[in-house]
């Protein structure tokens, strides 16, 4: 019972809005992954999914109504994704909630999503005036999106586009075009793209034609993202590569997966224009 027609997604729902561990829907990884040539134990990146939660909100001891911006930092390595309608769900479910302190309520949530996820949630609370004053920040690098091509490819994702030129480079390329749709509602997500590699000049053009054939394609963002970084491991074979993601929101809640072969780094988390 933990495949996507399973889930909560697209169906008519009763919004609980007293806490509720149970509405969370953890789907495997790995059936998507092995689609792609990751087995289990040999995982070729290190990341995280890095989601933003902009309606939590729940009761103070007094009954007073609180509110949140929260941050949550789920490994690559946990073996499954929480399904987003369900995680809104969940999140919901905390509105008639009374909790002791803001601090008890950010550990209630790590707890029950390590357990949904099988691996340990990073959680972090920003309260509104913690967040006065936060910038708007696109991903830095070089844009594609302005190069003059044909297109007629939307999907399924096509790997032969890819390609690298002779040479030796370091660079940063974005694209805002990356377009996916639901697994089960059908519904686009929408985001932007930064691809980080040192290695042969990755085809530019190619790449751009690459990142819109995903366009019409049905798959989760972390399964998206993962196929982008496996697809360009073995088009280009950079000597290092970092693909980022960060997706609009829907229902309240942003994906932004991030996956590198460098386990030592910690994407930031800049909140985006269209985010």
């Amino acid at each position: 019972m933990s495949s996507p027609e399973h889930s909560p997604l697209g169906k008519t729902t009763v919004y609980a809005d007293r806490y509720d561990p149970s509405l969370l829907f953890p789907i495997p990884r790995q059936g998507k992954r092995d689609e792609i040539g990751v087995t289990t134990g040999t995982m070729p990146f290190h990341g995280v999914d890095l989601w933003n939660g902009y309606e939590l909100s729940w009761l103070d001891p007094r009954g007073k109504p609180m509110v949140a911006v929260a941050e949550f930092r789920f490994p690559a390595t946990t073996p499954n994704i929480i399904e987003s309608k369900s995680f809104k769900l969940y999140l919901n479910s905390f509105a008639q909630e009374t909790v002791a302190s803001i601090d008890a309520l950010r550990d209630t949530l790590a707890r029950d999503l390590s357990a949904g996820a099988g691996g340990p949630v990073e959680v972090t609370l920003h309260t509104p005036e913690a967040l006065r004053g936060t910038p708007i920040a696109e991903p830095e690098g070089i844009l594609l999106d302005a190069m003059e091509l044909d297109f007629d490819s939307y999907g399924p994702p096509r790997a032969d586009f890819l390609g690298a030129h002779e040479g030796e480079v370091r660079e940063v390329l974005v694209s805002h075009l990356l377009r996916s749709n639901c697994p089960v509602t059908g519904q686009p997500d929408w985001g932007s793209v930064q691809i980080a590699y040192t290695g042969r000049p990755i085809d530019r053009a190619g790449l751009l034609r690459y990142l819109v054939s995903f366009r019409s394609h049905t798959e989760f963002h972390e399964q998206c993202v993962e196929r982008i970084f496996m697809d360009l491991t073995a088009r280009c074979a950079p000597e290092s590569l970092t693909v980022y993601a960060r997706y609009t929101r829907r229902g309240g809640l942003d994906i932004n997966p991030f996956r590198s072969t460098d386990a030592s780094l910690r994407p930031e988390n800049p909140r985006g224009a269209r985010q």
